[in-house]
C-alpha cells in the first residue's frame, strides 16, 4: 500500500517539477483555499467594526437631516433630550425583534422581509415595502414621545424621492420635512428641496377627526390645514409627493404604528 503519510505526500508533491500539471493544480487549489479562509476570517473579525461604522454613519446622517429640517434644531434644543433609534416591524406595528439598526441592512437583503403591494395599494410607486424601518423618537422628561422622525420614499415624476417626515407627539401635526434625494426637473419639481417650500409644512395636519388621511400638496394655493402650496409648473411632482405621503401615513405604511403610538404603546 502506498505511503499516505501527509508529510510524505507533501514532499513528493514538492519534488515534482514545476511544469507538472498535478503540482500546478494542487498548488492553485491550496492558494485559493488559503485565500478564501483569510477572507472569511477577515469578514468575521471586521464585522463588529463595520457594524459600528455603519451606526456612526447613520448617526451622522441623522444629525445632518435634523439640521436640514426647518426649525428642527431649534425644536430639539428647546425640548431637550436626545433622539433614540428604533427598528420597527411595520407588519406588526411594534419594535422589531431580532433586527437592530446595525443588522437592518442585512435583514433587508432577504426578500422574505419585503411585502409586495397590489396596484391599488401601491400609490407611491414602490412595488414592494420593507417590513422593517428605522425610525427616530425624541422623548420628553415624562417619557412620552414628543417627536417622531419617519423615513418615507416613493416614485416622483422623474425618479425616486426620499425624505424624512417629522411628526409632533400627537402624531398628527407635521414638525417638518427634509428631502434626502430627488431627481426632479431643476427649477420645477426640483423645488421640493427649497427651504421656502419646506418651511410651510410645519404645523400642517395629516388626518381629520375621523382619522382619514387628508394631507395633500394643493394644485395651487393651500386652502386648509391639511395642505401645502403646490409648485407652479410641477403638477406631477406635487401629485407624487401627495401619493407618497398618503401611502406612508396610511394602512400599508406607518398608519398602524402611528395608531399604536397614539394609544401609548411606544
Amino acid at each position: 500500500m502506498a505511503d499516505m503519510n501527509p508529510i510524505t505526500v507533501w514532499r513528493k508533491l514538492l519534488a515534482l517539477p514545476n511544469e507538472s500539471r498535478t503540482k500546478t493544480l494542487v498548488m492553485a487549489f491550496l492558494v485559493s483555499a488559503i485565500c478564501a479562509l483569510g477572507v472569511s476570517g477577515a469578514t468575521v473579525i471586521l464585522r463588529p467594526i463595520q457594524a459600528a461604522n455603519r451606526a456612526a454613519e447613520q448617526q451622522a446622517r441623522l444629525e445632518g437631516l435634523i439640521a436640514g429640517i426647518p426649525g428642527m434644531s431649534e425644536l430639539l434644543a428647546a425640548e431637550g433630550g436626545s433622539l433614540s433609534t428604533v427598528v420597527v416591524d411595520l407588519t406588526e406595528a411594534k419594535a422589531a425583534t431580532g433586527v437592530t439598526p446595525a443588522t437592518l441592512s442585512v435583514a433587508l437583503e432577504d426578500n422574505a422581509n419585503w411585502t409586495g403591494l397590489s396596484e391599488g395599494q401601491d400609490i407611491a410607486g414602490l412595488g414592494q415595502r420593507p417590513n422593517y424601518a428605522q425610525v427616530y423618537f425624541l422623548r420628553g422628561a415624562d417619557g412620552e414621545i414628543s417627536l417622531a422622525l419617519l423615513p418615507i420614499s416613493g416614485a416622483g415624476y422623474v425618479g425616486p424621492i426620499d425624505a424624512i417626515l417629522a411628526l409632533r407627539g400627537d402624531m398628527n401635526t407635521i414638525a417638518g420635512l427634509a428631502v434626502l434625494g430627488q431627481s426632479e426637473t431643476p427649477g420645477l419639481g426640483g423645488r421640493i428641496e427649497e427651504p421656502a417650500w419646506l418651511s410651510q409644512w410645519r404645523g400642517k395636519e395629516i388626518a381629520d377627526a375621523s382619522g382619514a388621511v387628508r394631507f395633500a400638496v394643493a394644485k395651487g394655493r393651500a386652502s386648509s390645514e391639511f395642505e401645502v402650496d403646490g409648485i407652479t409648473g410641477a403638477t406631477r411632482t406635487s401629485s407624487a409627493v401627495t401619493r407618497i405621503m398618503r401611502f406612508w401615513l396610511g394602512p400599508d405604511g406607518y398608519g398602524p404604528l402611528i395608531d399604536a403610538i397614539q394609544r401609548g404603546e411606544f
